[in-house]
């Protein structure tokens, strides 16, 4: 049986930010701040100083009463353009794009890659625990546009 499984959907929201890409990003590209925004987020722990390409990271995530760990690795670290996150334990990249608008504001995106599908254990425990894929899934596209509402709602209180 291989390790990895069928391909998963992209999941991808996007929002309009009254802040120049530059303060968008202060707060998307510190690892340490996702508990500040993500749905699932508890707590990050950043191996290192401030992140950069290459910071791992220590994640506990929550969903109601259940945490769980994963660990990361910051997989790409575009200073003002683009922030990707890759999740070790199922594969996943979650990606921050930032785009200057002629306002001067920012439109940040957020997405989920799964370039090379979920891994067996993480398809298997979503199954178990957390009520399919299907299901899931549709909950973490809600979660992306609520993290985004709450990222705008911090660069634009300041």
């Amino acid at each position: 049986m291989s390790p990895e499984s069928a391909p998963v959907d992209t999941i991808e929201s996007s929002i309009e930010i009254d802040a120049p890409p530059a303060r968008v990003w202060e707060v998307v590209s510190e690892v340490r701040n996702a508990p500040q925004w993500s749905t699932q987020a508890y707590k990050v722990v950043a191996l290192g100083g401030r992140t950069t390409a290459g910071t791992r990271a220590l994640n506990i995530n929550r969903r109601g009463p259940l945490f769980w760990p994963t660990t990361s690795r910051v997989v790409e670290f575009e200073p003002g353009r683009r922030f990707a996150n890759r999740i070790t334990e199922n594969t996943t990249v979650w990606v921050f794009e930032l785009e200057p608008l002629p306002g001067g504001g920012t439109r940040l995106t957020e997405r989920r890659e799964v370039p090379s599908g979920l891994t067996f254990i993480s398809t298997f425990l979503t199954e178990k625990l957390f009520g399919g894929q299907p299901s899931f899934t549709k909950e973490m596209d809600r979660g992306v546009s609520t993290s985004l509402k709450r990222i705008k709602a911090l660069v634009e209180q300041g």
